[in-house]
């Protein structure tokens, strides 16, 4: 997957423009608050997922822009075929438009462009919040199932109501009747995101197994286990509607005392262990970087297979985060895939003979002058 040309209209502190990448690596430096991640975070959307800064659409417009519109463009090519892709933000709505065809949202992108982002926010995966490691999961789904994104919004909204029916339950005691129709659907949306989070961790587990030997050398190895939240184990013959029925039932009378769900995917979490060990407990800095950098090579890797092609790499200013040795391992296994980089300072990174070197100042991008880049 290749990105031919991009351009931008009142997307954050971008100057409006337009650009075309190289196949292989395009290097994007520049100080601080100068646009380099706003540029990623742009064409990144194009997955048709929320940012990877969890911005909300309505701050992607350029403060003080004469229009209130917000205008994306890319042309891209999946396979040998030349794709052309449009999305509109306006007033916090999505529009967009594949190869003419117009749509409401940005659903009609999603599987059709993918890539996959690593910033220094990835950085705290394994300790973080079980948040980022659900996040994480899901986002890596939706790019090679679809579909997965409407499951979950359909989950998210039957978990709402049935958390404003708790809420109102101790009010209204009428009501207590017809919290089950509410856990009959939570449990049919709910048991097929947890079949396919557990089918890809088992996936991306066996795929980061492997990565996480060869960055340790062979001195390690890690385990991924998904953890649920419904405080009984996940049943090996796969009826998960009767397994999540069964927690929210148990655990009914604590819903209603708290006033909101507390079993469920959406309190779930992805345990990662060293040699059996925690990695969140026990792991130092450098197993963590390490897994992480392992996680984002497996998620593109099981890409890679679903698409029969690289997928685009966006690197967000994570070299500085990395040691000699992380960054040697990551660079030697960019062949093939359509990169983008960005640094503060692009001296002393090593070279690549099929790049280019951008510069970004005050939202406005450069191409320099250069016949192989040093990165």
């Amino acid at each position: 997957m290749k990105i031919s040309q991009f351009a931008y209209q009142n997307f954050r502190n971008l100057q409006d423009g337009m650009f075309s990448p190289q196949e292989g690596v395009n290097v994007i430096y520049g100080k601080n608050a100068q646009g380099k991640t706003n540029l990623l975070e742009a064409m990144w959307i194009f997955t048709g997922g929320r940012s990877f800064r969890g911005a909300k659409d309505a701050e992607f417009l350029r403060m003080n822009a004469s229009q209130k519109k917000v205008t994306l463009s890319m042309q891209f090519f999946s396979g040998e075929r030349e794709q052309q892709a449009e999305l509109f933000l306006e007033d916090g709505k999505r529009t967009s438009s594949l190869n003419g065809v117009k749509r409401k949202g940005s659903a009609c992108l999603v599987g059709n462009f993918c890539a996959v982002i690593f910033s220094p926010e990835h950085l705290s995966f394994v300790k973080g919040g079980p948040q980022l490691r659900r996040s994480f999961l899901d986002s890596a789904i939706c790019q090679i199932k679809p579909l997965y994104s409407k499951l979950l919004y359909r989950y998210q909204h039957t978990l709402q109501q049935r958390n404003s029916l708790l809420k109102d339950i101790p009010r209204h005691r009428e009501l207590l009747d017809t919290l089950e129709i509410w856990d009959e659907k939570l449990a049919h949306y709910g048991s097929s995101i947890l079949q396919e989070r557990l089918s890809y961790t088992e996936r991306i587990g066996a795929a980061a197994q492997k990565i996480y030997e060869g960055i340790s050398g062979g001195k390690e190895a890690i385990t991924l286990s998904y953890q649920s939240s419904a405080g009984m184990p996940v049943p090996a013959e796969q009826n998960f509607y009767d397994y999540l029925i069964s927690s929210l039932q148990h655990r009914r009378a604590e819903d209603l005392s708290c006033g909101f769900t507390l079993s469920g995917p959406h309190r779930d979490d992805l345990d990662i262990f060293i040699d059996g060990a925690s990695a969140r407990a026990f792991g130092s800095q450098g197993q963590q970087r390490s897994i992480v950098l392992a996680m984002k090579f497996a998620e593109a890797q099981i890409l890679s297979s679903v698409l029969n092609e690289p997928p685009i790499l966006f690197l967000d200013d994570v070299m500085s985060e990395l040691d000699t040795f992380r960054q040697d391992y990551l660079f030697n296994h960019l062949h093939g895939h359509q990169v983008f980089i960005t640094c503060c300072d692009p001296e002393n990174i090593r070279s690549f003979e099929n790049g280019s070197l951008f510069r970004m100042e005050k939202g406005v991008l450069l191409q320099e002058e250069t016949s192989c880049i040093c990165i």
